[in-house]
């Protein structure tokens, strides 16, 4: 028999399901809408029953244990807390409902503690100890990880540092709090500086006649490449800003490597240019040149399965 485990990915509109194994291959995969589930009751026989699916197709594998990743989830309980991105209210003990449908070892992170552990386990960070992942989408998510172990703290929550102020009085976030570092530095941050910035500037762009709903990070990385002015403005000013965060982030763990994951990471060297420029201007003496700029070393297209792979991958072999 070959042993196996499963990696879920839990997002606001989608859930990403898939069979890995120990060396970080995915076996198979498929998908379904979270959306379509508001009883979170529904939601585990639905993914219970695809994870069985995937074994029934290969007689010849194993499941080991399942690992998770998802908003708002707390590792030391197995639940989801109170996510605003999710129709389940409250509080949801996540591993415990679905260790009463299938009998085997479950773990649940947060989604980017997951693409952390992906990243030591799979990924660029094989060899390191000390290391942050941060993932740049709709918002921002970072994973710590401090002499090989992950961060969690007392609560569970630690490393939320997407949510950490780096514009007292700023933008509002979604928490309800003001300036927070994902309202700048991440792939809506950056749509959200160029819309600021087209009202505040007066160069020719295309920006101008690309509707709000569908300004992307990608097009503004695009045009920014392109030497636009304004998409050019937009990628310094919110690689200032992530500099600005990450600095503040390397004084208290002093890691080897921040690894950049996520929709605006997509944007190359157009972000991490600037992101290393600013580092090297404006570092704590005692860390200047000690930590590498990094992309991930896992495709975007599995990152997610992988990283919950990891993690139960990671808590069997303790």
């Amino acid at each position: 028999m070959k042993k196996v485990v499963a990696g879920v990915d839990i997002g606001g509109t989608n859930t990403v399901y898939g069979l890995v194994d120990e060396k970080g291959k995915v076996l198979s995969q498929g998908t379904f809408k979270t959306t379509d589930y508001p009883k979170v009751e529904n939601f585990v026989i639905a993914l219970t029953d695809a994870i069985r699916k995937l074994l029934a197709a290969n007689k010849e594998y194993r499941l080991a244990g399942i690992g998770i990743g998802a908003p708002d989830a707390n590792y030391h309980r197995g639940t989801i807390e109170h996510a605003p991105n999710l129709a389940w209210k409250g509080i949801v003990p996540l591993a415990d409902l679905i260790k009463k449908k299938i009998n085997v070892p479950v773990v649940v992170t947060n989604d980017a503690n997951a693409a952390a552990m992906g990243e030591m386990i799979f990924g660029g960070a094989k060899k390191m100890k000390d290391f942050i992942v941060l993932t740049l989408g709709t918002g921002l998510g970072s994973g710590i990880v401090i002499d090989g172990k992950m961060v969690y703290g007392h609560t569970g929550f630690a490393g939320e540092l997407g949510h950490m102020t780096v514009v007292p009085g700023g933008r509002e976030c979604g928490c309800g709090r003001k300036g927070c570092f994902e309202t700048y530095a991440s792939a809506t941050g950056l749509v959200r500086t160029v819309q600021n910035l087209l009202s505040e500037m007066r160069d020719e762009t295309p920006l101008r006649d690309i509707p709000p709903s569908k300004l992307t990070s990608k097009k503004i990385a695009e045009l920014a490449a392109k030497k636009d002015p304004v998409a050019v403005r937009a990628m310094n000013e919110t690689a200032e800003i992530l500099g600005f965060g990450i600095i503040n982030s390397i004084v208290f763990s002093s890691p080897e490597a921040i690894f950049l994951f996520g929709g605006l990471a997509q944007a190359g060297e157009m972000l991490f240019k600037p992101v290393r420029a600013y580092l090297e201007k404006n570092n704590y003496v005692l860390m200047k040149n000690t930590v590498k700029i990094l992309p991930s070393g896992i495709s975007e297209s599995n990152g997610a399965v992988l990283g919950s792979a990891a993690l139960i991958w990671n808590d069997l072999k303790k």
